[in-house]
């Protein structure tokens, strides 16, 4: 096994994740087989109690574990299944530790840092390094390792001092250390500056470790006058200093990368150079340029309660972002505070109540994501009964989906006090409750989590069509609240289809209104699937329909159209009229029934157009 680390210096938030995940990318690209470790520095067993605001998103895998996001940009990048023992935590080591000591396994020996907790950490990367994560059987030639934080935080030393054994142990031509420093530009003299680099570096070799190569990153290309001065200070030879500046967007890092021969300076340092072959980006750099010839755009207003902080959402972003470029649009997402939308705002601040209707009523699409907690509920109610009543694509996941059930009890069914026992446990008409297998006492993995099978119960619904017409799916999962089952006969009755369900069929898993153009909530997590050139069919038909939905608004005032491609079907190859639906401002086929798996232009749930 080789293994690559990837550490951080000067300050945090360079974007280690992306250049762990964009190595792993290149390697793959060389023929190799990759596998990917995140050690977070925390006392925290794993992410799941962690606040949005404080650690961004908590990305869930399939077999349940709770874990930090960049393992998400692991599995986008490098389309693999992580296991929740691929993110490693101080948490995690200390628990195991104390465990093994109380059993006894020390043999009364004074349990420490060095050794025990060392040892720890170094059988953990060579254990959890051998599950193979694509599929195959064998173990995957080359481990991705990223160190969380930053250089001379206090909480990394025993990682750091477990690192510096480890490469040691396992011999130089099976360890490749890179370091990720930043070049920062001072206004006042327009320079940029290697010192905070070369202070980086200087305690790293200081701690035991010291860098193959650097990984520089910076708003503009390094002067080469700038690289020999790192090579001199640094001790690393220029030709493995590579450049990370500032790209249109991510996807753009392994071709920078490749670009710049850093696989040539990974390999050699792992002895592979006779082994790996040269790396084939094709299909990377295709998708990569497309992404940014993308100019038509489409506007989907994003309805939480994390709005200010984009991390809190990254999976959702990025499936959006997957499913847009895969019909050739680019994605433009407005972010709407839900609780901006409610009525008490409207006398509090009115300009942000204002500015909040503007952005949902301008976009072509509403998404109500997952949440926790009854702050802006009512706004994302109210985001749903508008999305429902102006036939606006609406897409709820998890708490967006259960919101989409509560409103359509209050509006339709005249339960005005229709609600979540989250949100009201004495509530009268709980159109949501909490699941009894659930713990009320504990909230570190207690939830319903990691993948679940679903089976369709309609077989032409929407969100079948768009997942291909299979009988069942698995997604990934993250609730501990349901859809009241005793409700369901009453919901149907009034309009409402689950059209998914669990294996015991009481458990709602999808919802649809069929009269609605496209509007379907999802109990699981599917933005967690995505993949670049693979986005989520759900994802996918929800900018599908976002972008018939740009279309109706900007067709004639005669409610006549053709379209020569699109999600619309036809016969033979041929677009039908569009006509006014009732009481909107969108269009729907004249047939009344909307094809989400057309060719053409249209969407595709495999992502190949």
């Amino acid at each position: 096994m080789k293994y690559v680390l990837v550490t951080g210096g000067v300050v945090s938030g360079l974007g280690k994740g992306v250049t762990a995940s964009s190595i792993g990318v290149l390697l793959k690209a060389c023929g190799l087989r990759v596998t990917s470790i995140k050690i977070d520095p925390y006392l925290n067993t794993d992410a799941g109690t962690m606040s949005p605001f404080e650690h961004g998103e908590v990305f869930v895998l399939d077999d349940g574990g709770e874990v930090d996001l960049d393992l998400g940009n692991y599995e986008r990048f490098l389309d693999i299944k992580l296991t929740r023992d691929n993110n490693i935590t101080t948490g995690k080591i200390y628990q195991s530790v104390i465990e093994k000591e109380r059993r006894g396994d020390y043999l009364g020996k004074t349990v420490q840092v060095v050794p025990h907790i060392t040892d720890a950490i170094q059988e953990w990367i060579e254990c959890v390094a051998k599950i193979p994560v694509d599929g195959k059987e064998e173990p995957a030639d080359v481990c991705v390792i990223e160190l969380g934080g930053t250089i001379g935080d206090i909480e990394s030393m025993p990682f750091i001092e477990a690192l510096g054994q480890f490469s040691y142990r396992v011999g130089p031509g099976n360890f490749c250390l890179i370091h990720v420093s930043l070049v920062p530009v001072l206004n006042v003299v327009g320079e940029q500056k290697t010192k905070p680099t070369q202070h980086s570096v200087r305690q790293l070799r200081g701690l035991g470790l010291t860098p193959n190569l650097l990984a520089c990153r910076s708003t503009k290309i390094l002067d080469d006058n700038v690289k020999a001065k790192l090579a001199q200070f640094c001790h690393v030879p220029m030709s493995n200093i590579v450049n990370l500046h500032d790209v249109p967007n991510i996807w753009h890092i392994p071709l920078l990368l490749k670009d710049q021969k850093a696989h040539e300076a990974i390999l050699k340092a792992l002895n592979l150079l006779g082994v790996a072959k040269e790396p084939n980006l094709k299909e990377w750099t295709t998708r990569t340029k497309a992404y940014d010839k993308c100019h038509e755009t489409v506007r989907i207003a994003m309805v939480g309660k994390y709005t200010g902080l984009s991390d809190a959402y990254l999976s959702v972003l990025k499936a959006l972002l997957h499913a847009a470029v895969a019909r050739n649009r680019k994605l433009l997402v407005d972010w709407v505070p839900a609780g901006d939308l409610e009525d008490v705002t409207s006398k509090e601040d009115p300009e942000a109540y204002k500015a909040a209707w503007t952005l949902l009523k301008g976009a072509h699409g509403v998404l109500v994501p997952g949440g926790f907690g009854d702050r802006g509920v009512q706004g994302k109610i109210l985001a749903a009964k508008y999305a429902r009543e102006n036939n606006v694509p609406y897409l709820g996941i998890c708490l967006g989906m259960q919101i989409a059930v509560i409103e359509y009890a209050r509006s339709v069914l005249g339960l005005h006090d229709a609600t979540s026992t989250e949100f009201d446990p004495e509530a009268k008409n709980p159109a949501v409750i909490f699941m009894p297998e659930g713990s009320k006492t504990h909230m570190g993995g207690t939830m319903r989590l990691g993948s679940r099978r679903t089976f369709f119960e309609v077989a032409d619904c929407k969100s079948a069509k768009l997942y291909g017409h299979v009988k069942y799916i698995d997604e990934r999962h993250r609730h501990r609240y349901e859809v009241n089952p005793d409700m369901i006969s009453q919901l149907e009755n009034a309009g409402l289809s689950f059209v998914g369900k669990d294996e015991s069929g009481k458990r709602m898993e999808i919802v649809e209104l069929p009269s609605h153009p496209y509007f379907i909530g999802v109990q699981f997590h599917p933005e967690f699937k995505s993949r670049p050139g693979k986005p989520s069919p759900v994802f996918s038909g929800l900018i599908a329909a976002a972008c018939e939905q740009k279309k109706a608004i900007l067709l004639p005032s005669n409610g006549h159209a053709k379209l020569t491609s699109g999600i619309y079907g036809g016969v033979n190859g041929h677009s039908p009229i569009l006509k006014p639906h009732q009481n909107s401002n969108s269009f729907i086929a004249s047939n009344g029934t909307l094809n989400l798996y057309a060719k053409g232009n249209g969407v595709c749930v495999d992502g190949s157009c």
